[in-house]
C-alpha cells in the first residue's frame, strides 16, 4: 500500500478535476466483462477509497453517468460509472453497495499503484502471472466466495 498523501486526478480533456487523501482500501485488477468493457482494454487497474477521501474540485456539472442495473429497470446497481460529458474520459465508480469509489489507477497524477490481487479472474482474456492472488470473483470479506484460481 502506498503512503498516505494528497494526490489530483482529472479526465482527459482536463474539465473535471478531483482530489484524493489517505491510502486507498484496495489496489487491484478486475477482469470481468463490465470493467473489461468500460475500460475498453483486457483488465482495469483500480483503486479504492473511503468516499470522503475524494473530492471533485472542478467541473462537477460536467459529471454523466450510467447505472446498467437501473437502466435495465432492475433497481440501483453495484457500479455506477461516471465520466466527463466533454471528453468522454472516465472519472470514477460510485460502488454504493461497497461504500467505496473506485478510480482508475491511471487518472491519479504521481500515485504509486501497487496491486494487491486480482478479482473476477475466471473472467481474464489476458492471463498475468505476477504471484498475486487471482479470486474467481471477489474475496469473501467483500462478499465473494474468497476462492482463488492458479495464475
Amino acid at each position: 500500500m502506498s503512503e498516505a498523501g494528497n494526490y489530483r486526478g482529472s479526465c482527459f480533456c482536463g474539465d473535471v478535476e478531483f482530489t484524493l487523501s489517505g491510502v486507498p482500501a484496495a489496489m487491484a485488477y478486475c477482469h470481468c466483462r463490465s470493467c473489461r468493457e468500460w475500460s475498453a482494454g483486457p483488465v482495469n487497474a483500480f483503486t479504492l477509497w473511503p468516499p470522503e477521501s475524494f473530492t471533485i474540485t472542478r467541473g462537477a456539472e460536467k459529471i454523466s453517468e450510467f447505472d446498467r442495473v437501473a437502466a435495465a429497470g432492475d433497481g440501483v446497481g453495484t457500479s455506477i460509472r461516471k465520466w466527463c460529458s466533454n471528453c468522454g474520459g472516465h472519472v470514477y465508480i460510485d460502488h454504493p453497495t461497497m461504500g467505496v469509489v473506485d478510480v482508475p489507477a491511471v487518472l491519479i497524477q504521481g500515485f504509486s499503484f501497487q496491486p494487491g490481487f486480482h478479482v473476477h479472474y475466471q473472467e481474464k482474456v489476458h492471463p498475468m502471472k505476477d504471484g498475486l492472488t487471482k479470486f474467481k470473483d471477489l474475496p469473501a470479506e467483500a462478499g465473494g466466495s474468497g476462492e482463488e484460481l492458479p495464475e
